[in-house]
């Protein structure tokens, strides 16, 4: 007997879309700056349904121009919708392409949707014997479902689909047949769509009703068993009621046929996509494309199935299935049977035994020229965790895992039997997020040795603008879900398990694969380092400045806790007497803190603007820039500013950095993070000592917290001048620029004197501090207007100063344009060392959003040169430390700036290596310049 017949109907917008905005906080951007989340999205939902289904016949319908008739009967159908964004704009002819490679064919017509091809489709391949597949998110489709028409859902992120057949509708919509799914939108609206619906009338009346009457005509011919304000409703409104039910019911009639032939699954123009592929640089999506449609794949792969993981004994992994325990994770019988696996990737994941079994197994890893591992811990500080377990995996699929005793010296003899592995310099170790590690494995005086390839510093590299954590990676990558840590230990709070609690197999099962992904990730990531030229920008930069890093954040710094008590309390001091000069002012007591109250004060009872600016709900706006902007008018906004940034600095560092000193060391350790900013800026975490307020004298006090480890050492603070006017000279090759740095001017009495057409000697204080403005400025695009709010400077007469520092310097001008052109060219601009910052809305039809990307083009290279020197600088001289055996330490990287606990003894040696290493970390045509300060604290040295 034949099986039946099976056509699948993709809606193409519903799909793309869905791809789009499930990928909209880590965008997919290749290296010509293309935002490609739409046609990613699209294309894996598409391979999705290939591999798991193999349909006999496929398409793929678009809506066009809307729909003609909707819009006669009702102009605002649709009319709240938002517009397209661009990226999906310019995605969709890509798709169509694609679908036109792969011989798939594209359902389209003007004035026609999507939803309503697809019914009339559905519906004629029914009467010719055929089961329809709907493959689409959209709910509305539910009304279509019959014995041979099904929905077919896709979850989120790829875990698996839904089919909805007659009994899902029903108990979904607690309806008796499907088509009552129209009467049900027509009840309810729709907001999406701008479908209007019965006032007043939501999914639970909408349900009761149907339940009672059947359906939208038989509701309004009983309206008089209605009560009350909805009896009102319904009739007031029951052409309405009908409109939106005629609104809702997607069309079956549509000027469209089923021809069998046409939408045959055949044999696609492999060249064809694949070069779509490469340009788009969707290298695995070409190798899954290459997989699905293999003579090889058709043999293994089955109608309607999806590949489930398994653990098989793989050659090569025999001689240790001896020596501990084997994880079996068969189809659909573990806790973790619902997530979706790496295609066709069988898995032997197995953990290790004590005494001989484990001295068998480092042997094997001395042998290997790759290893990824992974540690497993207590807890999330590395300072302070203590090892659970330590993970390993070098071949795809197979991984091994060693538990560790909870018992400190039984844990060092294993680390003992582990360190040749950690110590070769001849095997690569491969991790996310080595830092961590490295870190951890210090507690235990183990060195990590060797070259070192980390997944997050190399996506970083490919896709700054994306988030880097190795879920993240792994569904976008390897369109994987690992095992979520909470499934193990449970969310944060009371109840939270320790990983030492956790059972072994499933211990064996977390962390082998975390290990395996990494390093199935290291086999994406490679070729990609090179295709994007960041390569040696990986190896030379990031990777030893991740070193220099953990071994920064394990030194940490003092703190002088009694002075930040007496802060603290000079602090409250400050604060209560801002309240009571506020209060006085507002000629009553309110709560500073609340925006709602705060507002209310400012704008309705001391009415300080005629038409404050209001916030998505409703209250007045009392946002930082709205107050600046009024600050200069009123002494009661300049006060509440100044009562906003002491509490901010009291609660987020005075009160909170005693807080953060390590109970062992007692010294306060940063972490530092390489893949946050997408200049290339390290920012810090725990505490922010980078954000420390300096504008001020309060915020200047907290640097006075921060001491030497004692009276034999000094801090020295090592700053850059003005290294990003620098660089901006040197990139422009703008000579009038150049010469006064090296004639060692002060540049901005410089750039005063050129632009007001005054000798340098002449310069008023006012003329310096707006050429400074002005300098500084135009590294970040300033504005006439921005000008005159940073300046005493009218709007005019900012814009001619503007005009003519553009006259005086005219090669940073065409600087700026030429970086703005190659942006608009490539999709990206990068720094000295070739670090690029991928601009996908640099060709918006947006003119602010395009603007915002205008100016990234400038400052980006700047910034992020700036980022890449100072990187250099530490990297060379902490190799110095190290190979003289210096007591002085690397301590602090604040923007331009580094901080040393100099041994004073060496103070003399310390400070001409430092300035020396930092004036010559990178050569520009302008020269470096380094400013070196001493003190008792980091304020004094600053």
């Amino acid at each position: 007997m034949m099986s039946q017949k099976r056509l699948f109907l993709l809606d193409a917008y519903a799909l793309i879309f869905r791809g789009y905005y499930a990928l909209i906080k880590n965008p997919r951007v290749n290296s010509k700056g293309q935002d490609t989340s739409a046609i990613m999205g699209f294309v894996n939902s598409l391979f999705d349904v290939i591999k798991r289904e193999r349909p006999d016949h496929l398409a793929v319908a678009f809506d066009k121009e809307g729909s003609k008739d909707r819009l006669e009967i009702f102009p605002d159908y649709k009319a709240n919708r938002d517009e397209t964004p661009e990226a999906i704009r310019i995605a969709v002819p890509i798709i169509q392409d694609i679908l036109k490679a792969m011989h798939i064919p594209i359902i389209e017509q003007a004035g026609v949707e999507a939803d309503d091809l697809i019914g009339t489709i559905a519906k004629q391949a029914e009467k010719q014997g055929y089961k329809t597949y709907m493959v689409t998110p959209d709910k509305d489709y539910a009304q279509l479902v019959s014995d041979n028409i099904f929905m077919y859902r896709p979850a989120r992120m790829g875990n698996g689909i839904e089919i909805w057949g007659i009994p899902e509708v029903q108990k979904r919509f607690e309806v008796e047949r499907p088509e009552q799914v129209i009467d049900y939108l027509g009840m309810m609206g729709d907001a999406v769509d701008n479908i209007p619906g019965l006032p007043g009338v939501g999914d639970k009346t909408a349900k009761k009703f149907i339940a009672a009457y059947g359906s939208m005509e038989g509701l309004l011919e009983n309206t008089d068993k209605l009560k009350g304000k909805m009896k009102e409703k319904v009739e007031a409104n029951a052409e309405l009621g009908l409109l939106s039910k005629k609104l809702a019911t997607i069309m079956i009639d549509c000027d469209v046929t089923f021809s069998e032939d046409d939408y045959v699954l055949s044999e696609p123009d492999s060249k064809k996509v694949q070069e779509i592929f490469e340009e788009l640089e969707f290298r695995r999506l070409k190798d899954q494309f290459i997989k699905i449609f293999s003579k090889e794949e058709d043999s293994v792969q089955n109608s309607g199935s999806s590949t489930s993981k398994k653990s098989t004994t793989q050659a090569g992994a025999g001689q240790f299935s001896l020596f501990g325990e084997n994880i079996e994770n068969g189809a659909e019988t573990d806790t973790f049977s619902n997530r979706k696996t790496i295609a066709n990737t069988n898995h032997f994941y197995q953990s290790i035994a004590p005494g001989m079994a484990m001295k068998l197994f480092v042997q094997n890893l001395l042998k290997q020229e790759h290893v990824c591992f992974d540690t497993e811990t207590t807890g999330l500080d590395a300072l302070t965790a203590e090892l659970v377990g330590i993970a390993f995996s070098w071949e795809i699929g197979k991984g091994y895992y060693i538990p560790f005793p909870e018992n400190k010296e039984d844990a060092q003899e294993f680390i003992e039997i582990l360190r040749p592995f950690f110590e070769s310099d001849t095997v690569v170790k491969i991790g996310q997020n080595l830092k961590y590690d490295i870190k951890v494995l210090a507690k235990y005086n183990v060195e990590v040795k060797g070259e070192l390839f980390d997944t997050m510093l190399a996506h970083y590299l490919i896709n700054p603008d994306m988030r880097h954590n190795m879920d993240v990676l792994s569904e976008t990558y390897l369109n994987y879900t690992p095992i979520s840590i909470t499934e193990l230990i449970g969310k944060k709070g009371k109840n939270q398990l320790s990983f030492r609690q956790v059972p072994l197999e499933k211990q064996t099962e977390y962390a082998v694969e975390d290990a395996d992904i990494t390093f199935q990730l290291k086999e994406h990531f490679a070729p990609e380092l090179n295709a994007a030229n960041t390569l040696s920008l990986f190896k030379d930069i990031e990777i030893p400045l991740l070193r220099v890093l953990a071994d920064m954040e394990i030194e940490g710094i003092n703190l002088d806790k009694a002075f930040l008590k007496s802060l603290s309390q000079e602090l409250d001091n400050d604060i209560t007497s801002l309240e009571q000069k506020i209060y006085q002012e507002a000629g009553e007591e309110f709560n500073i803190a609340s925006p709602k109250q705060l507002g209310v004060i400012l704008f309705e009872k001391m009415k300080l603007v005629d038409k404050p600016k209001k916030t998505k709900t409703g209250q007045y706006s009392t946002a930082e820039d709205v107050l600046s902007y009024l600050a200069k008018d009123h002494e009661i906004i300049r006060n509440i500013l100044e009562f906003r940034g002491l509490s901010k600095l009291k609660s987020t560092y005075v009160d909170a950095l005693p807080n953060q000193v390590n109970v062992v060391s007692e010294r306060v350790h940063t972490d530092y993070m390489q893949t946050v900013a997408a200049t290339g800026r390290l920012s810090s975490n725990n505490p922010n000592l980078q954000n420390i307020p300096i504008r001020t004298e309060r915020g200047r006090q907290v640097r006075k917290a921060f001491i030497p480890r004692n009276d034999e050492y000094t801090l020295l603070a090592a700053d850059y001048s003005q290294i990003e006017l620098r660089i901006i000279a040197a990139l422009s090759k703008e000579e009038t620029m150049i010469q006064a740095f090296k004639n060692g001017e002060d540049i901005h009495a410089s750039t005063a004197a050129r632009v007001f057409n005054v000798p340098i000697e002449e310069v008023s204080r006012e003329q310096r501090g707006n050429a400074k403005t002005v300098n500084f400025g135009i590294i970040y695009g300033v504005s006439a207007f921005g000008l005159s709010n940073q300046t005493s400077l009218t709007r005019s007469e900012s814009k001619d100063l503007i005009d003519t520092y553009y006259k005086t310097y005219p090669k940073l001008r065409n600087y700026i344009s030429e970086q703005v052109d190659f942006a608009r060219e490539h999709g990206y601009v990068q720094t000295v060392l070739g670090r690029r910052r991928y601009l996908k809305d640099i060709n918006s039809a947006n003119a602010v959003v395009r603007g915002a990307a205008e100016r990234n083009a400038v400052n980006a290279p700047i910034q992020g040169s700036a980022a890449d020197i100072i990187k250099i600088a530490m990297i060379n001289i902490h190799k110095k430390l190290k190979e003289g055996n210096y007591k002085t330490k690397m301590l602090l990287q604040v923007h331009d700036e580094l901080v040393f606990d100099v041994y004073k003894p060496e103070l003399d040696e310390i400070k001409t290596m430092i300035k020396t290493e930092m004036e010559n970390a990178y050569q520009l045509e302008v020269p470096l310049d380094v400013d070196l300060g001493l003190g008792n604290n980091w304020l004094e040295a600053h």
